[in-house]
């Protein structure tokens, strides 16, 4: 057996995804089982503050890098300890993205958890910081899973779309001829945090509270003409560019709008930037993951506008939604060891393909 953990946690930073992967048939590998395992408040409160400059950033910076990692650990040993006679070749660690700043000729992505913690505190290599070669090949970094998914999910014949909505959305186009990919944009990150600043919740479930208001065009609109949307392929963003400060902009100091219509537009604009991004790809197909794909008013509003695509979730396709994210950073580890290379040129826009990644012995 060829078994992999697969470590994950986005830019919603509602905790630690993990999967045991069994790669025994590379391209149909199995998922043996996965949890998810929160943060705590303190360091997720931490770790969003540690997105925007602050004071004394570096000690907080390398202190919550260890922190994450023993984090994660524990989410690993969950794993290990559920499935004793397994032999698990590596870990696959994307880290807790801090900062993605890859334009430039001194870009880069920053991602904390410590790796040496997690191989020590596990007693399994790691395999850790994805997506820097990329970057320094002239590439974005991201995303990294459209080879997860053309290794696993492509189909002949059809125009298939995988589409992550973590804190972050990200597109993958899956067709005969290629594969392409790229971030489209927020995903949950503006919902999440206007809820959490008005009704404390971590997330709108099912997009109730932006059901329950009405859009306000004026805003849609002026949140469209983010610089970003308007970028052509190869692009990747982060949550430090759709963040409540760049609203707060737009809403100005009054008290004009209710606060339930503001997440009616921010849940809107989210569908927007996605559905405009998708417009040009010719989709038949349209498969959801992450945590946007339980958002059932998000996913009626995709449908509503993309009514000629068919629109589901990953679990039709054998890996649950909230779990693909994990199993792509376990076939990352995996594509380590068998020296296969983990970017696609075309998706990231680096200058050639390459093996990512970086390997830390347990012992």
């Amino acid at each position: 057996m060829s078994y992999f953990i697969g470590l994950m946690s986005g830019t919603s930073m509602d905790g630690i995804d993990a999967a045991l992967v069994d790669f025994s048939q590379p391209s149909q590998p199995v998922m043996r089982d996965f949890l998810c395992v929160p943060y705590s408040d303190t360091l997720k409160r931490t770790l969003l503050a540690l997105n925007f400059p602050m004071n004394n950033e570096v000690h907080e910076m390398a202190t919550a890098s260890r922190e994450v990692a023993l984090a994660f650990a524990d989410a690993a040993n969950q794993l290990i300890q559920r499935h004793p006679d397994y032999q698990i070749h590596a870990i696959g660690s994307h880290g807790q993205t801090i900062r993605h700043a890859p334009s430039g000729p001194l870009g880069y992505s920053l991602q904390l958890g410590d790796a040496n913690t997690l191989a020590v505190t596990t007693g399994i290599n790691v395999v850790s910081d994805f997506r820097n070669k990329d970057i320094a090949l002239g590439g974005q970094g991201a995303p990294l899973v459209p080879a997860f998914h053309a290794s696993v999910f492509a189909r002949s014949g059809k125009r298939r779309g995988i589409l992550n909505i973590g804190g972050i959305a990200n597109i993958t186009l899956l067709t005969d001829q290629d594969t392409l990919g790229f971030d489209t944009g927020p995903g949950n990150t503006l919902m999440d945090q206007w809820i959490a600043l008005h009704l404390g919740h971590a997330y709108d479930k099912n997009g109730e509270w932006a059901a329950s208001g009405r859009v306000i065009p004026a805003l849609l609109n002026a949140l469209l003409q983010h610089p970003f949307l308007q970028e052509c392929a190869p692009k990747s963003t982060g949550i430090d560019h759709f963040s409540l400060h760049w609203l707060q902009q737009h809403l100005g100091k009054s008290d004009e709008y209710a606060a339930a219509d503001v997440q009616a537009t921010l849940l809107h604009f989210t569908a927007r930037s996605i559905a405009d991004a998708c417009q040009s790809l010719a989709l038949d197909d349209l498969f959801v993951c992450g945590g946007g794909a339980y958002n059932t008013h998000l996913i009626n509003t995709l449908r509503e506008l993309m009514p000629a695509v068919h629109i589901d979730s990953t679990d039709v396709l054998n890996i649950p939604a909230n779990a693909v994210e994990a199993c792509a950073f376990a076939w990352l580890a995996y594509a380590f060891v068998n020296q296969i290379p983990g970017n696609l040129p075309a998706v990231t826009g680096a200058s050639r393909p390459a093996i990512l990644g970086t390997l830390t012995y347990a012992h």
